[in-house]
């Protein structure tokens, strides 16, 4: 079984989400990038971006496929994770130190699961 911080929510798509003072930050699930193989590559929106629950704002590329990382909350992107570019396998080693995106100016929080919810919902995908 994967690991789940009991600290952090979770969406059905497997993104993870903190809030820090009203700072959303974003990253995909040791479930998601265990699905996705050894990551080649990472497209990372820009500083003031918009983005929008729901909605894709990014995408990582494996030896498997092309996947879109979707937003748990709309508002404004204030910090994006560039190391990320040089590193994209580093969301394989550490998914929940590998953050993509840290969002402010939030007006929407999608609807987000605590750690035991995903475990369930990870179970039903298996």
């Amino acid at each position: 079984m994967s690991t789940i911080p009991e600290e952090l929510s979770y969406t059905t798509s497997h993104e993870w989400v903190s809030n820090e003072d009203d700072v959303y930050t974003i990253g995909l699930t040791d479930f998601a990038q265990d699905a996705l193989g050894d990551l080649v590559f990472v497209n990372l929106p820009q500083v003031d971006d918009e983005v929008v629950a729901g909605e894709a704002f990014a995408d990582v590329e494996s030896v498997k496929a092309v996947s879109d990382v979707f937003s748990p909350v709309t508002g404004v992107v204030v910090e994006v994770n560039e190391d990320l570019l040089d590193a994209p396998e580093s969301i394989n080693e550490d998914p929940y130190g590998a953050w993509f995106v840290r969002v402010g100016e939030v007006t929407e929080v999608g609807e987000l699961l605590d750690a035991e919810a995903y475990a369930a919902h990870c179970e039903q995908e298996a």
